[in-house]
């Protein structure tokens, strides 16, 4: 009987030691006892407020490593801040999530949710004095953001994590917990949980798995020296479904912008299907595009329709010619060319009228046909280049740089650049696989774009 007794103690010691979650109070909706605070903070019915610029409360004695935190958050009257983790109370170290529903934000590249600085989001997934809940899940190298159960970041930090100027103490270690408001307005606080997570629950062989090295990786780069991380020409094409382009980028650290094709002979072809791709789509983590097909797209959708999403563009690929043949330039049995310099004449003429539509940025831009495409600087001369460029500025559109053919050339985007065109970045693609905008970071260094230089989207929620 003893014998037993003793196995039974056994057994339940091993199984209470392997709980992987025990609960800590950090604030009892009461006072601020366990918090160091400065500036305008205060309780009140269950809720902690920080009121206005450098209003702050640290944990008090807070040494946590693996965890998961919960609360529940609203910004009142424009409140911005941050909640930092594994810091100090000198906020030396450290990671930041980021509180911003300021849609109208000149930073629009890190809204709620973003993991600061390394994973930008570009989402806006809730809005001002509107509550939602945040989640923050820290297991060995894993760092998982959730808003309103919808998972927004999904990172692990490397064992060389790649960190530069006021970032190079934004790792993992153990730490407390800040909340700061970086604004005039109120953050308000509510319902916030702590989990400590044992360190034998977490599958750090999976996690190394999957690291990337981001002493090679020019994404965390983008992310590191601020500049929006975003594709803004992504298709759910190739079995990419909306789920898998969410998780990969996550992965990836690349915002998207999912564009559906509308127009006549495409997956959307009127009203009711574009309300329906929104109403499937307003919820998920990505800014929402049209791409505008054909000449025909602007008496197919109502202007009512296309305001709906957060940006329209269109290309030059499809159009009638002068001999009134329709034509699409990328298919060749649809493009006829007697003469390379005159067509290539009345294709800039073409473009220059395509830019005169209702739409934010054009994209595919300066395409030739395969026929031509082997002399592209042969056949956009400085001429060309400075009509083109002239008519893109007077649209006031962006001009996109696209990943699927490598254009415009460089000649092109530093005349854009200097007359003042906004750029997007945009992968075009055709697979599920989503292009790391290797050709578009390379003509962001050569030409020597800065964020200010990227167009932003009008973000609705």
């Amino acid at each position: 009987m003893k014998k037993n007794i003793f196995l039974f103690l056994s057994i339940f010691c091993v199984l209470l030691s392997s709980c992987s979650e025990t609960n800590t109070a950090v604030f009892n909706g009461k006072n601020t006892d366990n918090w160091n605070t400065s500036g305008n903070v205060k309780v009140d019915n269950e809720m902690l407020i920080l009121t206005g610029y450098g209003s702050k409360a640290i944990l008090k004695d807070g040494k946590y490593k693996n965890f998961s935190l919960s609360m529940d958050i609203r910004t009142v009257d424009g409140g911005k801040g941050e909640i930092w983790f594994h810091t100090d109370n000198a906020l030396d170290k450290g990671y930041r999530i980021a509180i911003n529903n300021d849609v109208q934000d000149p930073i629009w590249w890190k809204m709620t949710g973003s993991l600061i600085s390394v994973r930008n989001l570009t989402k806006s997934f809730v809005k001002e004095d509107e509550w939602f809940t945040l989640n923050i899940d820290v297991k060995g190298q894993s760092i998982i953001v959730n808003i309103n159960g919808s998972p927004v970041v999904d990172y692990i930090e490397p064992a060389e994590p790649y960190r530069v100027g006021e970032n190079k103490n934004t790792v993992l270690s153990e730490g407390t917990f800040a909340l700061i408001n970086n604004n005039s307005g109120t953050l308000e606080f509510k319902n916030l949980h702590l989990s400590i997570i044992d360190e034998k629950a977490i599958n750090k062989g999976l996690q190394s798995a999957e690291v990337v090295n981001e002493q090679t990786s020019e994404i965390i780069r983008l992310h590191q020296e601020d500049f929006p991380v975003l594709d803004y020409h992504v298709h759910l094409k190739g079995g990419l479904t909306k789920e898998a382009a969410a998780i990969q980028s996550r992965k990836t650290g690349i915002n998207y912008a999912i564009a559906p094709n509308c127009g006549v002979g495409f997956p959307i072809t009127n009203d009711a299907e574009v309300i329906s791709f929104l109403d499937s789509m307003r919820t998920q983590p990505f800014i929402l595009a049209m791409q505008a097909e054909g000449r025909e797209w602007i008496t197919t959708f109502s202007p009512e329709v296309r305001d709906e999403f957060d940006f329209v563009f269109t290309d030059a690929l499809t159009f009638t010619d002068n001999k009134g043949r329709r034509t699409r330039i990328w298919i060749p049995e649809e493009t006829w060319i007697e003469d390379e310099q005159k067509y290539m004449d009345m294709l800039v003429d073409k473009i220059c009228d395509v830019l005169q539509e209702p739409v934010d940025v054009y994209v595919n831009p300066c395409y030739l046909p395969d026929q031509m495409s082997d002399r592209y600087d042969e056949f956009w001369t400085e001429a060309r280049m400075n009509k083109f460029i002239d008519a893109l500025l007077k649209s006031g559109k962006a001009l996109e740089i696209n990943e699927l053919y490598n254009i415009p050339n460089k000649a092109i985007i530093m005349k854009a650049k200097e007359a003042g065109v906004k750029f997007t970045f945009g992968t075009n693609n055709v697979v599920p696989e989503v292009s790391m905008l290797e050709y578009s970071i390379r003509m962001k260094k050569e030409c020597g774009l800065t964020a200010k230089d990227m167009y932003k989207p009008k973000i609705k929620i």
